[in-house]
């Protein structure tokens, strides 16, 4: 009955929407199961899911009604997913653009690898002759005060005291390079070694 109703209702509005130049309506169901028709959405259907039909009653699209909360999050994640499927797509065919071979992915790994190893010799060289100018100084100062046990030794004159404080700032500063060189260097073997088991996948080595 109440669906008989409905079809007479978009009968009788049909034709006179089509005759106002109107070529949709919309259709919704309130709360309590009644179909309603209109060429507008009043307010207190804004959060119902809505049906746009055309001048013959076809269905043309359907405007969704306020969501759940339950819902919201499963769009979220699915959004989630497939922003990280995209990238992984993205980031496979970077990764087949750049290299050809498995063996360009190592010769281009071991590069980089040499070039931090390179760098943290430099360091550990220049730390060793920091360190003996460290032993020279205070070698001289021991003998001064506050290094000396000596309750009447002279106070460590000034440039001295200068050169061992700068001596030392000097030293921990690159000792903190040589730790991020190793950092650098662990970092990069990981990465690679991410790239190239995907190389493996994508191109079905064993």
């Amino acid at each position: 009955m109440r669906l008989a109703v409905a079809t007479t209702i978009l009968t009788l509005l049909l034709p006179a929407l089509g005759s106002a130049g109107q070529e949709h309506v919309y259709r919704w169901v309130d709360e309590n199961g009644q179909v309603h028709f209109g060429d507008s959405i009043p307010a207190e259907a804004a959060d119902l899911e809505k049906q746009v039909v055309n001048a013959t009653g076809v269905p043309l699209d359907t405007l969704r009604g306020k969501r759940t909360a339950e819902e919201i999050a499963e769009e979220m994640r699915q959004a989630e997913l497939a922003a990280a499927i995209e990238e992984q797509r993205r980031q496979d065919a970077a990764l087949l653009a750049t290299y050809l071979t498995l063996d360009e992915i190592t010769m281009h790994r071991d590069r980089r690898v040499e070039l931090f190893q390179a760098q943290a010799r430099v360091t550990e060289l220049y730390l060793r002759n920091l360190e003996r100018r460290l032993e020279s100084l205070m070698e001289e100062a021991r003998i001064y005060r506050p290094y000396s046990e000596d309750p009447d030794a002279e106070i460590v004159p000034a440039d001295l005291g200068s050169d061992i404080q700068e001596t030392r700032k000097t030293i921990e500063r690159h000792q903190v390079n040589l730790a991020r060189f190793h950092s650098n260097e662990q970092e990069i073997i990981a990465r690679f070694d991410v790239d190239i088991t995907r190389f493996k996948e994508l191109k079905g080595m064993n």
